[in-house]
């Protein structure tokens, strides 16, 4: 499975954006029903936050993709 890196010029995304940015969710509320139902894992550990703020070098991931967050400079 491929990493996908997002970058971002802000201190954070929240996980369901990232999901949503990245393509592993189609729309914001296939991100939130994912992430309601568990199958999303923050940092190998399954995060049922959908606010999660995700930060450089954070990374998320399901089954079949991930991504991972590169903060670059503002």
């Amino acid at each position: 499975m491929k990493t996908e890196i997002i970058e971002i010029n802000t201190e954070f995304i929240r996980l369901d954006a990232l999901l949503k940015l990245s393509g592993i969710a189609e729309t914001g509320g296939h991100a939130k029903v994912m992430i309601q139902n568990g199958e999303v894992k923050v940092n190998g550990e399954i995060c049922t936050m959908r606010g999660k703020k995700m930060r450089h070098g954070d990374k998320a991931s399901t089954q079949n993709a991930s991504a991972e967050v590169c903060v670059i400079d503002r």
